[in-house]
Parts: structure tokens; C-alpha cells; sequence
């Protein structure tokens, strides 16, 4: 029997933005080098007709987590708001008339589909992995379901649970398995787009809450945020507490010109009255939380706001079905859908795919990435693709690592604050299997640093360099785990297309976070 082989330079699996980026980056190198087309293909797991690009598409997160740069760094550096970002990066950001936060997951889906097309990636969508073809350590082809090989040079996994590297052999942690908590995960958020809710109803909602659940004389009022609080008198008072500033004014809510951020939880125990469920993720599973909304165009709203409670064995499941929301998730969303309605909202819209945030990282990268290394600046100034600044973003919080750092003697503050850091790629490339990279949540990040080095934006300039890398390896017949930083940077350069670096080293929180690391990290097996 012959069997059906398809051969391509490049192979990039999943269609995250980081990848779809990455794919686009190699294309484009190949051709500058070789004026020819290169052959390339992205593969998707999931039905690429009802749009490319990940959870920022089909999950319809439209809130873009962007890069958080202090004012005084950025007139020291001139730079604006949201520093300078990947060259590539910003490019797709124009193409889908992104301004500032606001992303339309149509537009994105059509600027990702003309950016693909015009760099001439082939596509390949609805993909089930039968099994994987090896040579040595290399990785040679993926086999599909229907028994059609694809074979590659280089491969780029960009899914949030590296499931190709793990059908490559690649060993993986669970959920914060390097704290030494396999099961303990980031929450998952259905997004929610609402049409017919404007701003401005939002803003008399948000504050006609905040006002009537902090006036001990609204009787009425105060049953129901004893209610949110599952009759929880002190969860109920620190509710209220939350809707104060500390100079005793109403929290409301901020919005901007594409976006609203909601710094009260007033909203979310009106919805948890109503559904008469306690407002705790971790007792109850499920938790609308104070909000980050998208404003869209056509007085459409898109909220990040549901989430829901996972383990990690949980979270790989949902990643591995495609980041589908199971039937309970769906009939939540039925609760919020009537909810909304009852607010003024005349559509209510899921995403047809989850926001999973992390779903563990894999073992056995070039250089792995902690949150210390953030702190200390990240990669030499010379040899960094861009710079990026986050804070340790564990949204609904890591069930279990309080617990595990008091038993281990540590007794300061588990907040750190944000790295400003180089970014290069050595965290994406695997030892083990020398021609496959991993740029995702699940990239080779240890303890916190996976919190920050989510993040899209993050992952988008990781994704260009490797992109890079990728054809480096390809026309000199080398390992892609071989290729440096410097020599991506020197592309970069070349080609006019290195952003503004800018990372510090804060020395004094570095070292703090190298010493709970040290204490709390569990040993990791190569």
C-alpha cells in the first residue's frame, strides 16, 4: 500500500494568533530569501470556515490583553500607550481597525484569512492526529485521521495544551504541576457579546447597584447581596466593601473609548441574586466576575466576564476538544442569556469556543522561563525581538498555592510586580525534538511566569521570531532548538522590522521571586 504523503517546509498546528502569525513571519522570510513561495501549511483542529484565529475569533475575546507600560518608562522611551509591539503584531492589529483594546473578531478572522492568503499558507481545517512520524529526535510528519501523512522540516505548535508536542513525545506538566499542583488550573471564560446594551445603560446599571447595595438602609437591596453571598454575612460585607474606594466613593466603572473595565463586583451579585448561586468560583464552580468589556461596533458589547471553575486534567480535556463549552457551561450561559435580556440586551451571543487561559506547559525546552528571569529583564538587550510588561495574571487565582507556600515556611506576599522584559524564543524550542516549538500558554514557562507569558501580544512576537527561526533552519539544513535569539534579532534588524526594547532589571523583586521559586518550585524532569 502507498501511502498518501504531502511535504512542506513548514508545518504550524493550531490556528491561535500566535501561530497563524508565525506561519505568516516564515512565509514571508522564505520568500525575502529565496523570491519563491514557500510551502507551507496551517493546520487547525477546528472548522477554519467559521473564522481563523483562535479564541480571539471563534471565542469571540474581543478584550485584547495589551501590554501595561508606566508612565514614566514611557516619556522616558517616547513611547505610547502600549509601548511598541512586534512588528507583525501590530500589523494584524491595523488590518482589523484595532484602536486601542477593542477587537472585532470578525475583522480579526478576515485580516488573518487576507494575511495567510496573500503570503501563500496553505490551510487545513477540522484535523484529528492519528499518530506522528519520527526520525531520531526529529519530528517528520503528522499522520491524519483519514491515513494522509504531512511531513515537514520544522513544525509550531500554537495550541494552549501543546497537543502536538505531546503526540511528538514531549512530557508536559499539568495545570501548576510545577508548584506541585497537577489539578490546580486558571478558570475558563465563555465570552458573551450582547447587542442592544449600550454604554450608557451599562454605566446607570453599574451605578444604580453600587449605590443600592451600599446603603444598609435599602433593605431590599441588602437581601439580595446576602443572597450573592450564599447568606454568607461576611462574604456579603466584603462584597460591600468592594464597591467603595478607599476614600469611601462608589467604585463604578471605567470606560473608554472601545472599552469598559469593571472595577465594582455590583453587577456580579445582581446576576448571582437572581441566580440565587453563591459568589464563589471555588464552591461553586461558576462566576460571573467583574468584567472586561469590548465595545464593538453596532452597540455590540463583548463581555469577559463567565467563568467557570477547572481542574487541570479538566482543562486538557477541554483543549483537547477543541475548546468546546460542555453542556453545563451551556446552560449557564442560558441563565446569563435571560439575565442580560432583562437588562435591556436584545441578542445574546456565545462564543463557539472557550477562553482557556493555561492548560500546563511543557518539559524539556531550550531555556525555561520563570517569573524571576522576568523580573531580572528578561534576554540581553542586544539580542531581544521585543519587550512586553504584564502582571502576573492568575485570574480567579491558583487553588492551593497559598496553602503549599505557608507549608514551606514562605510568609511574604505572593504579589509581585509587573516585569518589563525582553522577549526572545529559546522557552519555545524543545531539546528533545530539535525542530518543533511550542509558542502558547503551554510553551516552557515554570511557576508564575505562565501567567504573564499568556498573553497574546506576548506570544504574537514569540511567534514572528520563531517564524524566523524557522526558515534559518530550513535553507541551512539545521536544527530549529539550535537557532539563537541573535540570530532572528539580526533579521530583525536587516529588514527593519525590531521594535523599540526597553526591559528592566527590578533587581530587588527579582531576587524575592527567584527565592520563592527556589522554595516552592517542585523539580522538574527534563
Amino acid at each position: 500500500m502507498v501511502r498518501d504523503v504531502q511535504s512542506y517546509d513548514v508545518i504550524g498546528f493550531g490556528d491561535e494568533v500566535p501561530g497563524v502569525l508565525a506561519v505568516i513571519a516564515a512565509a514571508r522570510e522564505y520568500r525575502r530569501r529565496t523570491n519563491k513561495y514557500p510551502r507551507i501549511l496551517l493546520i487547525s483542529k477546528n472548522n477554519l470556515q467559521e473564522g481563523i484565529g483562535g479564541h480571539l475569533v471563534r471565542g469571540r475575546l474581543a478584550y485584547l490583553d495589551r501590554t501595561q507600560i508606566d508612565a514614566e518608562t514611557r516619556k522616558k522611551y517616547g513611547l505610547g500607550t502600549f509601548g511598541d509591539p512586534a512588528s507583525l503584531y501590530k500589523e494584524f492589529l491595523q488590518k482589523s481597525a484595532v484602536n486601542g483594546i477593542a477587537l472585532d473578531p470578525q475583522k480579526a478572522g478576515e485580516a488573518l484569512k487576507q494575511m495567510l492568503k496573500e503570503a501563500g499558507v496553505n490551510l487545513l481545517s477540522n484535523f484529528k492526529i492519528a499518530s506522528v512520524t519520527k526520525s531520531g529526535q526529529n519530528l517528520t510528519g503528522i499522520v491524519a485521521s483519514n491515513g494522509i501523512t504531512y511531513n515537514a522540516k520544522v513544525f509550531i505548535d500554537a495550541t494552549v495544551n501543546a497537543e502536538l508536542a505531546q503526540a511528538a513525545g514531549v512530557k508536559k506538566h499539568k495545570g501548576f504541576e510545577t508548584f506541585g499542583l497537577p489539578e490546580s488550573e486558571l478558570p475558563v471564560t465563555l465570552v458573551i457579546e450582547t447587542q442592544g446594551l449600550s454604554v450608557k445603560r451599562i454605566k446607570e446599571l453599574d451605578f444604580a447597584y453600587n449605590k443600592r447595595f451600599t446603603n444598609p438602609a435599602d433593605q431590599e437591596a441588602q437581601k439580595y447581596l446576602l443572597q450573592a453571598a450564599g447568606f454568607d454575612a461576611k462574604l456579603a460585607e466584603n462584597l460591600k466593601q468592594e464597591m467603595l474606594d478607599t476614600r469611601g466613593n462608589l467604585r463604578t466603572l471605567w470606560a473608554g473609548n472601545d472599552h469598559i473595565d469593571i472595577r465594582s463586583p455590583a453587577l456580579s451579585v445582581a446576576y448571582h441574586s437572581f441566580r440565587g448561586i453563591k459568589m464563589s468560583l471555588e464552591q461553586t464552580g461558576v462566576l460571573l466576575d467583574e468584567g472586561n468589556v469590548a465595545i464593538l461596533p453596532g452597540e455590540r458589547l463583548s463581555w469577559n466576564a463567565l467563568l467557570f471553575k477547572v481542574s487541570g486534567s479538566e482543562a486538557e480535556n477541554l483543549a483537547r476538544n477543541g475548546g468546546k463549552p460542555t453542556p453545563k457551561m451551556l446552560q449557564e450561559f442560558k441563565f446569563a442569556e435571560t439575565w442580560l435580556k432583562s437588562l435591556g440586551a436584545t441578542s445574546v451571543t456565545p462564543g463557539s469556543e472557550l477562553y482557556i487561559r493555561h492548560a500546563g506547559n511543557v518539559i524539556g525546552v531550550v531555556e525555561p522561563l520563570n517569573g524571576s528571569k522576568m523580573l531580572f529583564g528578561g534576554v540581553a538587550e542586544n539580542e531581544a525581538i521585543a519587550t512586553f510588561s504584564y502582571h502576573f495574571d492568575v485570574r480567579g487565582g491558583i487553588p492551593g498555592l497559598g496553602d503549599t507556600a505557608s507549608t514551606k515556611g514562605w510568609g511574604k506576599s505572593l504579589n509581585f510586580r509587573p516585569p518589563l522584559f525582553n522577549i526572545g524564543i529559546r522557552h519555545a524550542l524543545i531539546k528533545n525534538v530539535p525542530n518543533l516549538a511550542v509558542v502558547s500558554p503551554g510553551s516552557g514557562f515554570e511557576g508564575l511566569a505562565s501567567s504573564a507569558g499568556r498573553i497574546v501580544e506576548f506570544n504574537a512576537a514569540v511567534g514572528q521570531g520563531l517564524g524566523i527561526a524557522a526558515i534559518i533552519a530550513v535553507l541551512n539544513n539545521r536544527n530549529l532548538a539550535d537557532i539563537t535569539n541573535l540570530e532572528v534579532r539580526k533579521v530583525l534588524d536587516q529588514t527593519g522590522q525590531t521594535p523599540r526594547i526597553f526591559g528592566q532589571n527590578f533587581s530587588f523583586e527579582g531576587t524575592l521571586l527567584a527565592q520563592f521559586e527556589k522554595l516552592v518550585l517542585g523539580p522538574v524532569v527534563a
